[in-house]
């Protein structure tokens, strides 16, 4: 029956055209004799079940018969490679390829051993004549150059395979790791303007040449680009983001606003630049305040904006210049579509209580005790914005409830006996004024 199965495979194999059968991965190749098949049968058996040692014996025997055999140096190059002898496998691939150099299976032996050894130089040489049967072996040229630190020859090999079969992440990334070497800089430009030249419409081109520029220090030539994609592509949110630098550089506020606007409502461009230019609008808008209204547009677009909260962001950059109506303007518009966020809650109320509006801080802090009964935050500004408001009765009841939930937090006990003074104070207790009045300082010293 083994014999039988052996015979059909070799008519299957002797009834392929020679061509082909050669770069099939060998496995029983030119068996002649029974001896010789019934050696390269067992050795084939043995790497089967793991068996490497006894496929080795099973296969020197088969190179006493046909000491010439290129897919028995092959089989052995295998199995010394499963057991880690690494010399003797790459000596035994190497074998075979002087038998059949056009079999690139037998290169391919070679290049295993290497690369598992990390012989990357080796390597390079090996893939190199791989590359003759197999273009696509030009992909691992790229990362064994980029291992043996030949980045020039990389950076040429990567834009020669983006030119010709299309662009690749893992290529990308080994692009901007080259790039960040200023001397490989000038080649890539130039071979940009090349790229752009010939082919005006592909967009990423321009965006790469324009981030060369702009991290050189070379920002007219980075306009000069953004210019030229817009021209060629209008609908390019990208020519915008570098056209909108360039309006604020200049002063012109409204053709910024339309570059913003345009960077804004594009999903291609990447949320932190969109962030960026909105920072960088808000400082222009502050020392134009007519751009005002375009800033409150521009925060539009970031309604469903999950990771950063961009109104409460521009409220506390007027709090810290104490401009606190636009504060309030900003945290109020964050509270009207995240009214649980209570960070944005707890600066709105400090805006407030900044700005004097005790009645709108009294009837939002009262609210919010009922929301959120155990947060004594929310009782100290009621108790601070009813005495303020000349509620004493009230402002005591609700502050001597709010002191109750006080863990650890001595800056608000501070407040807390402070504001209860204060009520005291409004209701003619002189006495209790004191008491928590001296409670504050002795908290205050300590």
């Amino acid at each position: 029956m083994k014999k039988l199965v052996l015979l059909i495979i070799f008519g299957i194999l002797l009834s392929n055209p020679i061509s082909v059968f050669a770069q099939a991965e060998p496995e029983a190749i030119g068996l002649e004799t029974d001896e010789f098949q019934e050696l390269f049968f067992e050795a084939l058996k043995q790497k089967g079940i793991e068996n490497y040692d006894r496929a080795i014996v099973a296969l020197e025997k088969c190179l006493k018969l046909q000491p010439e055999n290129a897919n028995v140096y092959n089989e052995l190059g295998k199995n010394y490679l499963k057991i880690k002898d690494y010399k003797n496998a790459y000596d035994s691939f190497e074998k075979a390829t002087k038998i059949d150099p056009k079999n690139k299976w037998f290169w391919n032996g070679m290049y295993d051993v290497c690369y598992q050894t990390q012989d990357y130089n080796q390597s390079i040489i090996i893939v190199t004549k791989l590359i003759e049967f197999d273009k696509g072996y030009k992909e691992d040229l790229v990362s064994l150059y980029m291992y043996t630190q030949q980045f020039d020859k990389a950076l040429a090999l990567i834009n020669e395979l983006n030119e010709n079969v299309g662009k690749s992440e893992k290529r990308n990334n080994y692009k901007l790791q080259i790039l960040q070497q200023a001397k490989y800089q000038g080649s890539e430009k130039e071979n940009l303007v090349e790229l752009i030249k010939n082919h005006p419409k592909e967009e990423a081109n321009y965006i790469s040449l324009i981030y060369l520029y702009s991290t050189s220090n070379e920002e007219e030539k980075a306009l000069e680009v953004a210019k030229q994609l817009e021209k060629e592509i209008p609908q390019s949110a990208w020519a915008q983001v570098s056209l909108f630098k360039f309006h604020l550089n200049n002063n012109d506020g409204d053709k910024a606003v339309i570059s913003m606007n345009k960077v804004l409502d594009s999903d291609e461009v990447d949320s932190k630049i969109k962030h960026r230019i909105l920072n960088e609008f808000l400082i222009f808008a502050t020392k134009n305040p007519k751009y005002e209204p375009a800033l409150e547009k521009a925060i539009a677009y970031f309604e469903n904006e999950k990771e950063v909260d961009v109104a409460k962001e521009i409220g506390k950059f007027y709090q810290n210049k104490k401009d606190w109506n636009k504060a309030i303007k900003y945290y109020e518009m964050e509270e009207s579509v995240n009214p649980t966020n209570l960070e944005n809650t707890m600066l709105l109320f400090q805006a407030y209580a900044e700005n004097q509006q005790f009645k709108e801080l009294s009837k939002k802090a009262e609210n919010m005790m009922e929301l959120f009964p155990s947060k004594p935050e929310f009782y100290y500004y009621a108790g601070l914005a009813n005495n303020q408001l000349k509620n004493f009765k009230k402002a005591k009841d609700i502050l001597e409830t709010g002191i109750d939930y006080l863990v650890e937090n001595k800056a608000m006990e501070i407040n807390f006996n402070i504001q209860l003074g204060e009520a005291y104070n409004g209701l003619g207790d002189m006495k209790k004024k004191e008491t928590y009045f001296l409670k504050a300082d002795t908290l205050l010293k300590k």
